[in-house]
């Protein structure tokens, strides 16, 4: 058994991963001659495109990955470029597939799986749902059945192999079906599984929405450093290397962010200056106030796809 198999905890709440440095176990992996036999994609978007190309990368054969979208040309391009049966109408994808990877908008959610409801009852699949706000409930609500649901949430990083996504099992899901979302997932970055599903909003605000804080917090260095005379292309290039080398710090390293900044926070140092005038501004209090309208805001799309 590989190391990250046996690190493998059947409790949602305890089970982490990172799996751009851990294998993942065999059984994870689904394979068109495992588990899952063939995998439909409702809805083809930029996330789906990675998880698809995550999945290849790993083994997976391209016969077994079925795609529906409107779009006659991101149809045509999943298909040139990665081989996949690709379709227009969602019960086509999922007739004979044992997971369904719900991908769409969530102002659509309801519509999408209304569409699927009579398949769904009599084909039972694992859904996995990456849909923001829509929660498992609803899913099953929708398809008319009981389907065992993921909700997952995963982050615009995965597009190179560097995600973060957060799951949420319904009680429906057996150990085997962890296991296969958990594959299909791991295949672009790190997991981390929940036992509370209201904890996804949180996921969302935290690593789902994460990215744009990244890119914020890097716009504004670029901008400052400009107006204090550094030329464009050099703050741009600093910045984004800074950004870069801070994420592998983090994740490399095993220490925690705060002995981390501690280490490079020299008392009276230029450093100090700087983190002393973020948190005097209430730099920490502010982003705590933007997760929480993150999450909020993840809730609310929940209750108004029922409206």
């Amino acid at each position: 058994m590989s190391r990250a198999a046996m690190a493998y905890h059947p409790d949602p709440g305890r089970t982490i991963r990172n799996t751009m440095t851990a294998s993942i176990p065999a059984a994870a992996l689904p394979s068109a001659n495992g588990p899952v036999a063939a995998i439909a994609f409702i809805g083809g978007g930029n996330m789906a495109r990675s998880l698809i190309g995550g999945l290849l990368r790993r083994g997976f054969d391209p016969a077994g990955v079925r795609v529906v979208d409107p779009e006659p040309t991101i149809r045509a391009a999943l298909a040139a470029d990665f081989g996949v049966r690709v379709h227009a109408e969602a019960a086509a994808a999922a007739v004979d597939s044992t997971l369904w990877l719900l991908a769409v908008k969530p102002q659509v959610a309801r519509t999408v799986c209304r569409a699927l409801a009579a398949l769904a009852g009599e084909a039972r699949p694992l859904v996995l749902s990456i849909a923001a706000g829509i929660t498992s409930t609803q899913i099953q609500r929708w398809l008319e059945a009981d389907v065992p649901v993921i909700r997952a949430m995963p982050n615009t990083p995965a597009l190179l192999g560097a995600g973060a996504t957060g799951l949420f099992a319904s009680a429906q899901v057996s150990a085997a079906q962890r296991e296969q979302a958990e594959g299909i997932l791991a295949a672009v970055g790190t997991t981390a599984w929940v036992d509370d599903e209201a904890l996804i909003d949180v996921v969302t605000a935290l690593s789902g929405s994460g990215p744009a804080y990244v890119f914020l917090l890097a716009e504004a260095m670029q901008a400052a450093a400009g107006k204090l005379g550094l030329p464009a292309e050099v703050a741009r290039a600093l910045a984004a290397q800074t950004c870069l080398g801070a994420g592998r710090m983090l994740t490399e390293s095993g220490e925690d962010a705060a002995v981390l900044r501690a280490r490079v926070t020299s008392p009276g140092g230029t450093t100090q200056a700087a983190l002393e005038t973020l948190i005097g501004g209430g730099f920490e209090a502010l982003l705590a106030s933007a997760l929480r309208a993150a999450a909020q805001r993840g809730a609310e799309l929940s209750r108004q796809a029922d409206a």
